[in-house]
């Protein structure tokens, strides 16, 4: 799912509130929900851009990876299947 908002900008809202906006606030005037803002929260609290950028580089990394020993593990479960089968 696409966010509205670059990591950088969320970085930028993250900041805000620790340097003392609420929570409130920061949904009005960006439009999020505080779950989203808590969220963002966890996963960017204490990040720069530059980390931030390289965390989401390898988030797509690892789901690339997971997509491709998905579709290896089907290919052993078929040639499994071919090999049990009796002619």
């Amino acid at each position: 799912m696409k966010s509205r908002y670059s990591i950088n900008k969320i970085i930028k809202i993250v900041k805000e509130h620790e340097s003392g906006r609420s929570v409130k606030d920061l949904s009005r005037e960006y439009g999020i929900c505080g779950n989203t803002f808590y969220r963002w929260k966890n996963k960017y609290s204490g990040l720069d851009a530059s980390e931030a950028k390289r965390l989401k580089e390898l988030e797509e990394e690892n789901r690339r990876l997971k997509k491709i020993v998905a579709e290896k593990e089907l290919h052993i479960d078929v040639l499994k299947e071919v090999i049990s089968k009796k002619y």
